[in-house]
């Protein structure tokens, strides 16, 4: 079916994103996943062309543009490519949203610029050890002394982390015996704060390009004017931009889907089994065409919540029907995909055991599939 949200100037955009991707992206994937991050001149490199700075205001050096549906172009073509750079993504499309809807005017000053030239990379810290997906449970603290807050507390799983100039860390400032949920605040952590202790680069099965930290703060003196919003309110603000994140998870999962299945075509045309081409058996013909209909199904939703985001009138429980559609297909797909494959498709040289092994976290991240679930039959009174 034909996608019509999608202007001349975005296909436009797309060619400019296609020909950077196999020119700077594809042939260095296989050096970055083996440090486990990509380089911090990649940022400088996608800021050239824009990408970086597409909703900062103009005046600060970005396109100033309101529409996510530039955004979607570029990581649509990322997870075409058999790409995916989590820490990148987390750092445009998790974190600087934050900054745009409740940075001051200093702050803006400030930290603007940085993101839209590239020379600030961002990261957001809400995991904690022991408390996984209860955000609430929130050990981290930080009080105020002064001018300042003195933050402790340890963080894990932090996408972006060893990279990261900034990091959004929630933590309690106050605590309410009767609501969990009140209390806790964002703050702004810079990376040369005395006290801010970077930990190892966690190995993953997948994701490997994407680094990921366990972070320390040990009294870490924070000034009050990097209080990221209303104090109290962290709960609030980080359930502000979930529908936008969640999406952005959902889309990465159909384009890498995608890719998924364009691979798995090209392979069948070109293996020969029993002396003939394994895309003329019929059990290849149906496992794929199963795979563009579920395709074809992700993108309906994708779509329609793009239009609903951009509208203002995406809820919380619709990004949760997204994301859980489209992680729960692209785990579908991918495994169909490698098992046309073979036993190549477990071989680390082809792209389809990256897209396998990538894919699983998508699940996990951005809240687990159960968390989505959940979410969507509260909407439904249940």
């Amino acid at each position: 079916m034909q996608r019509t949200i999608f202007t001349e100037d975005h296909e436009a955009f797309r060619d400019s994103v296609r020909q950077f991707i196999a020119k700077e992206i594809t042939p260095n994937l296989p050096e970055w996943e083996a440090a486990g991050f990509i380089p911090r001149d990649f940022y400088k490199k996608t800021a050239e062309i824009g990408i970086n700075g597409l909703q900062i205001p103009d005046q600060y050096g970005g396109g100033g543009i309101d529409s996510f549906l530039f955004n979607t172009v570029v990581y649509e073509e990322i997870g075409y490519a058999a790409a995916s750079l989590g820490g990148f993504q987390v750092h445009l499309n998790t974190v600087l949203p934050y900054f745009l809807e409740y940075a001051g005017e200093e702050q803006r000053d400030r930290w603007f610029p940085g993101f839209a030239d590239g020379s600030l990379v961002s990261a957001i810290a809400m995991t904690e050890p022991g408390i996984g997906s209860d955000l609430a449970g929130v050990t981290t603290t930080a009080v105020r002394d002064g001018d300042d807050y003195i933050l402790n507390g340890n963080k894990t799983f932090i996408t972006g982390g060893i990279n990261a100039d900034l990091v959004i860390v929630v933590a309690r400032t106050s605590k309410d015996p009767e609501n969990r949920r009140k209390g806790l605040s964002l703050l702004v952590v810079e990376g040369d704060m005395p006290g801010f202790i970077r930990g190892r680069n966690l190995h993953k099965i997948g994701m490997k390009s994407s680094d990921t930290a366990e972070l320390t703060f040990d009294n870490v003196r924070v000034p009050a004017r990097n209080l990221l919003g209303e104090e109290g309110a962290a709960f609030k603000m980080l359930a502000h931009n979930l529908p936008q994140e969640r999406l952005s998870i959902a889309i990465t999962g159909l384009a890498t889907a995608t890719a998924a299945v364009n691979l798995a075509i090209d392979y069948a045309k070109e293996r020969l089994v029993f002396g003939k081409p394994l895309a003329d058996f019929q059990n290849t013909k149906f496992v794929l065409a199963e795979c563009a209909t579920e395709l074809q199904a992700g993108q309906a939703l994708v779509d329609q919540a793009l239009i609903a985001l951009d509208g203002g009138t995406l809820t919380p429980a619709d990004a949760a029907k997204v994301k859980l559609f489209c992680t729960e297909m692209q785990a579908r797909v991918i495994d169909k995909c490698l098992q046309v494959h073979g036993g190549y498709g477990y071989m680390s040289e082809y792209p389809i055991a990256r897209l396998y092994a990538d894919a699983r976290v998508t699940r996990i991240f951005g809240g687990t599939s159960e968390v989505m679930k959940s979410v969507i039959s509260k909407s439904m009174g249940l």
